[in-house]
């Protein structure tokens, strides 16, 4: 049953990929929505279910919290280390940016799709009722991570075939992930420490070069109010979890 679920959280992540690509005439649009998504994952999804799960302090600090900090810092210093590169070899630091970190930051999202279809199994594994709460929540949020996970690979450069291939990763993630609950599981304390280093990593994408990047040629209200539209809409999946 898990794994006939997590279909539905293909078919909605292609969906999120392809409504992605269809709107490149409004792009500022589509990066202020991207923007707005991924801040409500981080501040409403990512980050309250890895402080329940790694709820362990150290020097006073929730382990999630410090792993949060950690991932900002680390999206920080891989960019930063790409651009000097490019640099090193002839390309203007500013005028173009690190496909690899769009390679990257996708490839966090395929990873965080896989433990939504992990959370799928699991939930099932606990009841029919929690199951389908759970399902109910990854199926409308994987249209997000559709959505962004194309975003990010092309915003930084990559080829539309590069992106097409991570957004199908993302989609087969979910399935991959409630078929390895038939097999084992993974420990709460380490889920809550990925999902903390991962949020932070979405959020500096997020902070320091989406939402800059869809103000930057288009500063208008409508953007703007894609990013709260965003923001709004994840609130919404997660209320209805609840």
């Amino acid at each position: 049953m898990a794994v006939l679920v997590a279909l539905g959280a293909f078919l909605m992540t292609l969906a999120g990929g392809w409504t992605a690509q269809r709107v490149t005439d409004r792009r500022h649009l589509v990066l202020g929505l991207a923007g707005g998504l991924m801040l409500g994952v981080v501040g409403l999804d990512l980050l309250p279910e890895a402080l329940e799960a790694a709820g362990d302090e150290v020097f006073g600090v929730p382990e999630a919290l410090l792993l949060f900090v950690a991932g900002f810092l680390l999206a920080h210093l891989v960019e930063r280390l790409l651009a000097a590169r490019r640099a090193a070899h002839g390309a203007e630091e500013g005028g173009g940016r690190s496909p690899e970190v769009g390679l990257t930051a996708a490839a966090a999202m395929v990873g965080h799709s896989a433990m939504d279809g992990v959370a799928i199994g699991a939930a099932f594994q606990v009841g029919g009722g929690m199951g389908a709460a759970v399902a109910m929540a990854v199926i409308a949020h994987d249209f997000a991570d559709g959505f962004n996970t194309y975003t990010l690979t092309s915003l930084y450069g990559n080829a539309r075939r590069r992106a097409l291939a991570m957004l199908v990763a993302d989609a087969f993630a979910p399935v991959v992930g409630a078929a390895s609950t038939l097999l084992f599981t993974i420990p709460e304390q380490a889920l809550g420490a990925y999902l903390g280093l991962f949020g932070g990593v979405l959020l500096y994408l997020a902070a320091a070069e989406i939402l800059p990047e869809a103000h930057h040629e288009h500063p208008a209200r409508s953007t703007l109010l894609c990013t709260v539209a965003g923001a709004a809409f994840i609130w919404l999946v997660v209320g209805i979890a609840e």
